[in-house]
């Protein structure tokens, strides 16, 4: 029993000697300089028009979408994101790597190009 406390006595102490340093190491290093990227144009389609950037939300038939559009000649990009809140009638869209865009209307995990 007395072997045990010892133990767990110097976990204990070599621990917060461990914590310590850390702080230490932390406030002795310079602090970071964060560069700024230059505002990049909006990206065109092959129309010419700007491509509105939307956040990339996976959904239920995502796969399905990418599949399709795979089919179809379209490659690349993050993936087909959802468009619309999830629910029965779901709306995807994809961004292909020559710029166009693929989109596919789903109701009940059945997709079909727009």
């Amino acid at each position: 029993m007395k072997r045990l406390l010892l133990a767990v006595m110097c976990v204990a102490v070599l621990g917060g000697c461990s914590s310590a340093r850390k702080q230490k190491v932390a406030a002795r290093q310079a602090p970071v300089k964060v560069a700024v990227a230059p505002v990049q144009a909006p990206a065109l389609d092959a129309k010419g028009q700007p491509i509105a950037h939307v956040p990339f939300r996976p959904g239920i038939s995502s796969v399905t979408v990418e599949n399709m559009a795979k089919k179809q000649g379209c490659k690349g990009g993050v993936g087909a994101g959802l468009m619309t809140p999830p629910g029965p009638v779901e709306v995807y869209r994809m961004v292909c790597d020559n710029r166009t865009i693929f989109q596919a209307k789903c109701e009940l995990r059945q997709c079909k190009p727009i």
